[in-house]
C-alpha cells in the first residue's frame, strides 16, 4: 500500500516536471519570437523611413529649339497696275491666272482727247519754230544794221531778247509734245515685272480716269514668295538673317518647303512685343499660292546657359528650387532662375555651377538636411 502511494507520487512529480519543462520552453519561444519580431519591425521601420532617390546633373550649354509660328504667303513683288492715260478701255489681253513676262501687253486704252492734245501741241510747236526762225533772221539783219550804225544798240538788244524768248518758247513746246507722247505711250498698259495676274478690275468700255487711282490689274510675282512672321520677344535675340526655316501647309499634308530668313525688323514692336521676320521661300513649281495660311518652323540657335531636366524642379511658395545631394547623402535646397522651356528640359539662367547632383522627381516632403540614399539607374539589357 505504501509502495503504491510512492509510485503514484513519483508519477505525479514526473508529470509536473514535464509540464514545467513545456511551460519553460513555451515561454522561451514566446520571448524569442517577440524579440525577433521587434528586430524585424525596427528594421522595417528604418527601411521605410529611408528615402531612395535618383540623381541627374545639369547639362552645360543650351539646347536649340524649334518655334512654330503662323504666317501668310505673299508675292515677293505685288503691285496694282494702274493707267496714266485717261480714256476708255479698248481691250485687255490677259485675265486672272495668266502668267505674263516683263513688258508684255495687258490692255490698251482709247484716248481721243489725248490725241487731240498731242496734235494741238505739235501745231503750237510749229508756231514756236516759225517764230524762232523769224526772230533769228531779224537779229541777223539788225546786227548788220548796227555795224553800219543805222539802228541803236537798244533796239538790237530788244531783237536779241525776242530771239531768246522764241528759243525758250520752242523748248517749252518741244517739252509739251514729248510729255504728251509719253502719255500716249501709257495707253498701252504693260507688265512691269514677270508674274501672275491675280485680279482684273476692268472690262472693255470702262472709263479709265487716272485721277481716281483705280487699279486695272493686280500683278503678283509668285517665285519666290515672302512670309512675314512675328517672333515673340523671348526668342527675338536668337533669330539671325540667313537661318534656314521649314514651311508647311495643312492642306499639303506630308510636304514641307525650305526657306531662309531674309531680314528682321531690328526692333521690337511695342504694341505686340514681337519681332517681325521676313522669310524668302522659293516656289519654282508654283505649288504654294499667295495668301495661303502656313506654319513656319523657325529653328532657334542654342543658348549658352545650362539646361536641366524639367522633373528636377520643385515649385515652392518661396520660388523654384532644386534638391542637391552631397557625397554623404545630405540634401540641400538651392534656388534657381529658369529661362526658356524646351519641353523635357528647361534653361537655367542662375543658381547652379554645373557640378551639382540633383534629385529627380523630388517628393514634396523633402527639406534641407534630409538624408537620402542614391539609387543608380538600371542598365537596360
Amino acid at each position: 500500500m505504501v509502495e503504491e502511494n510512492r509510485r503514484v507520487l513519483r508519477r505525479a512529480q514526473i508529470v509536473m516536471l514535464v509540464v514545467l519543462a513545456i511551460l519553460v520552453l513555451g515561454g522561451a519561444r514566446t520571448l524569442w519570437s517577440r524579440s525577433s519580431n521587434a528586430k524585424v519591425l525596427e528594421s522595417g521601420t528604418a527601411e521605410n523611413a529611408r528615402q531612395y532617390v535618383k540623381l541627374v546633373s545639369p547639362a552645360s550649354g543650351g539646347k536649340g529649339s524649334v518655334v512654330s509660328l503662323p504666317g501668310s504667303l505673299q508675292g515677293y513683288v505685288q503691285a496694282p497696275i494702274g493707267a496714266r492715260a485717261t480714256g476708255y478701255l479698248k481691250r485687255w489681253t490677259h485675265d486672272i491666272g495668266s502668267r505674263v513676262e516683263k513688258g508684255e501687253l495687258l490692255a490698251e486704252i482709247d484716248s481721243p482727247e489725248l490725241d487731240q492734245q498731242l496734235s494741238q501741241a505739235m501745231a503750237a510747236r510749229q508756231q514756236a519754230a516759225a517764230s524762232l526762225s523769224l526772230a533769228q533772221s531779224t537779229v541777223e539783219r539788225w546786227e548788220a544794221l548796227r555795224k553800219k550804225d543805222v539802228v541803236a544798240q537798244q533796239e538790237l538788244d530788244e531783237k536779241r531778247s525776242g530771239d531768246a524768248q522764241a528759243r525758250a518758247n520752242l523748248a517749252a513746246a518741244d517739252a509739251n509734245v514729248e510729255r504728251l507722247r509719253e502719255l500716249q505711250g501709257f495707253k498701252r498698259v504693260v507688265a512691269p515685272f514677270a508674274g501672275v495676274i491675280t485680279r482684273r478690275n476692268v472690262d472693255v468700255g470702262d472709263l479709265i480716269d487716272n485721277a481716281t487711282g483705280r487699279a486695272l490689274f493686280v500683278l503678283t510675282q509668285t517665285d519666290p514668295l515672302r512670309v512675314y512672321v512675328n517672333v515673340p520677344q523671348a526668342y527675338a535675340h536668337l533669330v539671325k538673317a540667313g537661318q534656314q526655316v521649314t514651311v508647311t501647309q495643312a492642306e499639303l499634308s506630308g510636304r514641307s518647303f525650305q526657306g531662309r530668313v531674309e531680314r528682321t525688323a531690328g526692333a521690337i514692336d511695342t504694341a505686340t512685343r514681337t519681332l517681325q521676320v521676313e522669310v524668302a521661300l522659293p516656289n519654282r513649281e508654283g505649288v504654294l499660292l499667295p495668301g495661303a495660311y502656313v506654319q513656319v518652323q523657325l529653328p532657334l540657335a542654342a543658348g549658352k546657359d545650362m539646361t536641366l531636366t524639367s522633373n528636377a524642379l520643385m515649385f515652392r511658395s518661396e520660388g523654384i528650387r532644386v534638391a542637391s545631394v552631397d557625397a554623404a547623402g545630405k540634401v540641400k535646397l538651392l534656388p534657381v532662375r529658369v529661362g526658356r522651356n524646351f519641353g523635357d528640359r528647361v534653361e537655367v539662367l542662375d543658381g547652379l555651377k554645373g557640378d551639382e547632383r540633383l534629385v529627380v522627381n523630388p517628393p514634396d516632403s523633402l527639406v534641407d538636411g534630409d538624408i537620402v540614399t542614391v539609387v543608380a539607374d538600371k542598365t537596360p539589357s
